[in-house]
């Protein structure tokens, strides 16, 4: 059994004891590290709702130049690249008096239109590409390279963006990252129906790197949705909110920083609809081949991992590519495929608990099954954690029966678990904790979920139930942990370092 895992992130928690101990485990030779400590903690609401009414970035002031990025972090060891994050709040327009409470509100109407497109793709098998091997003709070498990754315009939909250059000479572009999709797709000229986007929308005509797919080539064949039209190889993803984007199969430069990297099959969007306003398209990070992570192939090992920043903190988080960004000491779990949906990431979950006591809740509740149906997708599209209905329910319940001297608020939006701690400094909590198949456990910090939703001390419980048998572990709990994906080996790892 692998050994216990309870990852404590210090962010605006106060915990009264630490202990950290390290082992090693044979799967994939990664190490594990077991930290435990109460099973209550603090969460400090003053200085979480001080940080509600924080002042936003501009977005002029991360809107610089490709080349002058100098913060990049370039591993000159192996083919690895790390980039700056930032949560896609930081940035905004948004003038609303009542600033947070408004913004909230619109995360969460994007995230139920991002949890009914990701249920259709799952139950058309995915999203237009298949996962079959081979380099389909697409054939590039990569150097070592660094960039600068930011967050997306408060219009915008998704909640982590990066900045990258399209074409030559490049075009600076902000795109959606999607642990859930395959296909890099942009917005382009000419545009029979486009939404509204940042940046100005990509002309392939002013590109002197972009080329076109024919219709009998084998990267047209990896498509599942493949269509032809005057000899080219046409594209088209849907999504279930009516979402989707239309175009031609290309083979385009893409730009990170200073590093251009060549051949990256891309869809070149002429008809495009719905929640992906602000950004001019979709970097695919799932574990198909057209993903941007499967085209890279060898070079990176299907390896990244990535830090979401905390919301108001400041801070930036991180995402890096490659072999290198593998770290020692992280909890590492076996990733599931599902053959029905070959671009998500799944996990084994076993069971969820509240103050260091398992809820009971059967493990069948989380079960991917032979059909494909069920099971636990982790996602960065998604921001609050859905569960099954009967799974929520106990769960929720079992966290309402700790949390019984603290004074309720009316729910909001999807939440139906509030509190109102105006004229708190901190409150005392009991810990939540996902566990894992096989032994690992991530105890998450209370900031990740119990959130605020205005800047008054309203509070909820940062979870949903799923429509549907599905689980999905959204960015809200995933922020501020180290989380590594090793494709080459199956394995996802959390921690050992936070951000």
């Amino acid at each position: 059994m692998a050994p216990l895992l309870m990852v404590l992130l210090v962010l605006n928690i106060i915990p009264t004891s630490i202990s950290t101990t390290s082992t090693t485990t044979t799967s994939a030779n990664h190490a594990n590290n077991a930290i435990s400590y109460p099973d209550f903690q603090h969460l400090n609401v003053k200085e979480t709702i001080a940080e509600t009414k924080m002042k936003p970035t501009k977005a002029s002031e991360t809107n610089q130049p490709l080349e002058t990025h100098e913060d990049s972090k370039v591993s000159s060891e192996g083919k690895s690249w790390k980039m700056k994050l930032v949560h896609r709040d930081e940035i905004s327009h948004d003038n609303n008096k009542d600033h947070y409470r408004h913004r909230f509100h619109q995360r969460l109407k994007r995230d139920l239109k991002w949890v009914t497109s990701l249920m259709s793709r799952l139950r058309h098998g995915g999203d237009g590409a298949n996962s079959t091997s081979g380099d389909g003709g697409v054939n590039y070498k990569v150097e070592d390279f660094g960039s600068e990754v930011v967050s997306g315009m408060e219009q915008g939909s998704g909640e982590y963006f990066i900045r990258i250059g399209v074409g030559s000479p490049p075009r600076s572009q902000y795109v959606v990252i999607d642990s859930g999709s395959d296909i890099v797709w942009v917005q382009c000229q000419p545009c029979n129906r486009c939404y509204h986007q940042s940046d100005p929308v990509f002309d392939p005509a002013d590109s002197a790197s972009y080329t076109g797919v024919s219709c009998t080539s084998a990267v047209c064949d990896r498509l599942e949705k493949a269509g032809c039209h005057e000899g080219r190889c046409r594209y088209e993803v849907s999504y279930g909110d009516g979402s989707y984007t239309k175009g031609t199969l290309a083979l385009e430069t893409l730009t990170f920083g200073r590093t251009a990297i060549r051949n990256v099959a891309i869809g070149c969007g002429h008809m495009n609809q719905g929640m992906f306003v602000g950004a001019a398209g979709l970097l695919g990070l799932g574990s198909g081949s057209m993903s941007f992570v499967g085209q890279l192939g060898g070079q990176t090992g299907g390896a990244f991992s990535y830090c979401l920043v905390s919301r108001g903190t400041g801070s930036s988080g991180s995402l890096e590519f490659g072999r290198a960004a593998m770290p020692v000491g992280a909890a590492w779990v076996p990733l599931l495929r599902n053959q029905q949906a070959p671009s998500f990431y799944y996990v084994g979950l076993a069971g969820l608990g509240v103050g260091g006591m398992r809820v009971p809740i059967s493990e069948d509740v989380f079960r991917l099954t032979e059909l494909g149906s069920g099971g636990v997708v982790m996602d960065t599209g998604t921001a609050v954690t859905r569960f099954p209905t009967l799974a929520y329910e106990a769960f929720r319940n079992a966290f309402i029966a700790q949390t019984a001297n603290l004074p309720r608020a009316s729910g909001v939006s999807i939440f139906d678990t509030c509190y109102d701690l105006f004229g708190f400094v901190s409150v005392r909590v009991p810990t939540v904790s996902f566990y894992f198949s096989g032994g690992p456990i991530l105890t998450l910090p209370a900031r990740n979920f119990l959130i605020p939703v205005d800047d008054a001390g309203t509070f909820c419980f940062a979870f949903a139930p799923s429509p549907s048998g599905l689980s999905i572990l959204g960015n809200i709990q995933q922020e501020g942990i180290q989380i590594s994906f090793d494709g080459a080996n199956g394995f996802v790892g959390f921690g050992p370092n936070v951000c």
